[in-house]
This record gives structure tokens, C-alpha cells and sequence, in this order.
């Protein structure tokens, strides 16, 4: 028997038994499938956080994750306006994912065992690692976070940031007050305005915020930083194919970046290049688009429409923006950074 007989009968067996494909076997997920249906994708993102998701005076969502959103809706429909922002509190986030009000949240989300294991969620791959800080008025003149005994501090109810608070606070034994909000933009109004001596969360969304003052010199982000905070994108635990898309696009746009393609270049490597990741990865080769049930030219539409990681860091909170991050720990692992695709074959 031919192994082509073979794996007919295998498929025939398997639909009488009701499976539906062979173990193995590449199948649409029911959300990839409402997504096609439905022409766009529903990405949830914070509510408004400078340089990450916010949308500017034309209303057009602007920032590091609503960039990631749209790559990723680039890759389903070569499009990356084929995208619904849906800003979602710290509080509305996880449950807008578990109703399947958004077919995914790239929203500032930290990746931990308790919520990828008690949710009915999956967290998928980091694409950008940050940690807990503080900051405080340039005027109080502190050295550390050892001086913020009896401090006023605000922060984020019911997210990572309340509970390590909490944590190195009992740890240290250090006595602080919280002071708990909703919203980061509200957190930093109120600290801005004098009603805490510190605001703590993670450190690019203290960035976030000081890039919103009225007169950002006038406050200083506390050097140490007490947690790993890697975020990553979120899905619903019921679709193993919606996560392997999710995962992978979010590992094209790195991948891109290690192999030196970006917008401008991205035609003519496809065209010219001999490099066997670069020919997959742009779809010249048509196995990953194939695996994934995604069109062949996925990553080459995402990497020329909105860019790779290095562009999308760069323009919305890299050194040149009003938040100026250097890239850190997000260099790529071959920069002495944390970043690192998986091997796109």
C-alpha cells in the first residue's frame, strides 16, 4: 500500500470514528475561522498607555502593542487596517478573553503560571520584558527604594504590580501605603497631582506615564526593580490552532529582525535572497504559511505593511520617542538581549 492509501484510509477511519483530522494534522481553529468570517480581528488593548495603545487626536490607535495587533492582523489578511481596538482595563481584560470578546489581548499582560493554568487562557510568548519599579518626584532627592518607608504609593489594583508590591514590601520590611486604581492614566494623574509620594508598576509603563506629565524632568524612575514582568499575548485555552498562529506571528516579527529584514528591504530580500530562513520566512518557500493555514506571503505583507521588532520599538518607545527606552533586555539575544525567535522551519 502506498503510504498516500495509507493516510486516506487513516482520514477515512478517523471521520468514522468523529475525529476530525489525524494527530498532527494542520486545522483551522474555530476563532481562526470566526476571524475569517467575520473580516476583521478583534485585539484587546489597555486603555490608554503612551507609546504602547493609545489613540492620537484622529482617533487612529498609536503604540508598541497596537502596532503588534496590527501585524498580527497583517498576517491574517494583508491588511494591517483590518484590526478593532477594543481598550479593556487591567480588571475587563481577562474576562473580554474568556467570553471571546476579543480573539486576542496584546495589552501590557505579564505571563505567569497562576494565569495561564486557573484562567482557561493561554499566554503565549513574551515579546517584551520589563520589571517592577517606582517613581517618585526628582524633588524628594531618594536614593532608593529602601527610602520609600511610609510612603503613599499608587498602583494598579488587581493586577501583577499590587501583589509583588505587597510581596517586597512584607520582604523588605518596609512600611507603605497603596493607594489602588483602575487605570494606569488615572494611577498617574493622581500621583502627578500629589495625592501618593510614588507610583509603582512596571518600568516602561512609569515611562508611559512620566511622558505624559506636565513636566516630565520633574520626576525620576528608582534605578532597582523588584519582579520579572514578561508580557506576552493572551488567547482562550479552547483553540490550540489560534494559539500556534498567535505564536508564531509573534515570533516572525524577531525573527525578521535577526535575519535583517525590515520594510524598506523586505521586496528585495524576498526577490534576491539565497538564505534559506530569509526565503521562508518571507514565503518563498511556502512551509510556514502551509503549517499554519495562513496565506504564503503572511510575514512578508506583516514585515513591509508595519515592520519588523526593531521598527515598532524604535518609533513608538525606543530612544527617539518621548518615553526614550533603550532597547535593554529587548535587544536581540545576539545583542547581549533576551529576545529570541524559534527556529522558523
Amino acid at each position: 500500500m502506498s503510504l498516500r492509501s495509507l493516510r486516506a484510509g487513516l482520514l477515512a477511519a478517523a471521520a468514522l470514528l468523529g475525529l476530525s483530522a489525524l494527530p498532527g494534522a494542520a486545522r483551522a481553529g474555530a476563532t481562526f475561522d470566526a476571524i475569517k468570517a467575520r473580516g476583521t480581528l478583534n485585539c484587546g488593548v489597555n486603555v490608554g498607555s503612551a507609546g504602547f495603545s493609545q489613540p492620537d487626536s484622529q482617533g487612529v490607535w498609536r503604540g508598541l502593542d497596537a502596532d503588534l495587533c496590527r501585524f498580527v492582523a497583517t498576517a491574517l489578511f494583508g491588511d494591517p487596517a483590518k484590526v478593532r481596538f477594543l481598550p479593556l482595563t487591567a480588571q475587563q481584560r481577562f474576562t473580554a478573553a474568556q467570553a471571546g470578546e476579543v480573539d486576542v489581548l496584546i495589552r501590557q499582560t505579564t505571563l505567569t503560571l497562576s494565569r495561564d493554568t486557573t484562567l482557561g487562557l493561554r499566554m503565549v510568548h513574551p515579546y517584551l520584558y520589563d520589571g517592577h519599579g517606582f517613581m517618585v518626584r526628582k524633588a524628594a532627592n531618594l536614593g532608593g527604594i529602601a527610602e520609600l518607608g511610609g510612603a503613599t504609593v499608587c498602583l494598579l489594583q488587581g493586577t501583577t504590580n499590587e501583589v509583588v508590591t505587597a510581596d517586597w514590601a512584607r520582604t523588605a520590611g518596609v512600611q507603605i501605603q497603596p493607594v489602588l486604581f483602575d487605570r494606569i492614566d488615572v494611577a498617574a494623574q493622581a500621583f502627578f497631582s500629589g495625592r501618593c509620594d510614588a507610583i509603582g508598576t512596571d518600568a516602561t509603563q512609569l515611562a508611559s506615564a512620566r511622558s505624559t506629565a506636565p513636566n516630565p524632568g520633574d520626576y525620576v524612575i528608582l534605578p532597582e526593580r523588584i519582579s520579572k514582568e514578561p508580557y506576552g499575548p493572551v488567547v482562550r485555552r479552547d483553540d490550540p490552532e489560534w494559539f500556534d498562529v498567535i505564536r508564531w506571528v509573534t515570533m516572525a516579527v524577531v525573527q525578521a529582525e535577526e535575519l535583517g529584514v525590515n520594510s524598506t528591504n523586505a521586496e528585495k530580500m524576498r526577490a534576491e535572497s539565497s538564505n534559506p530562513e530569509v526565503r521562508r520566512l518571507l514565503g518563498v518557500t511556502p512551509d510556514t504559511g502551509q503549517n499554519l493555514k495562513l496565506p504564503q506571503n503572511w510575514a512578508y505583507d506583516a514585515i513591509r505593511k508595519v515592520g519588523n521588532y526593531g521598527e515598532i520599538y524604535d518609533r513608538n518607545i525606543g530612544p527617539k520617542t518621548p518615553l526614550g527606552l533603550e532597547r535593554g533586555m529587548n535587544a536581540l539575544w545576539t545583542e547581549g538581549g533576551l529576545l529570541y525567535a524559534w527556529p522558523m522551519r
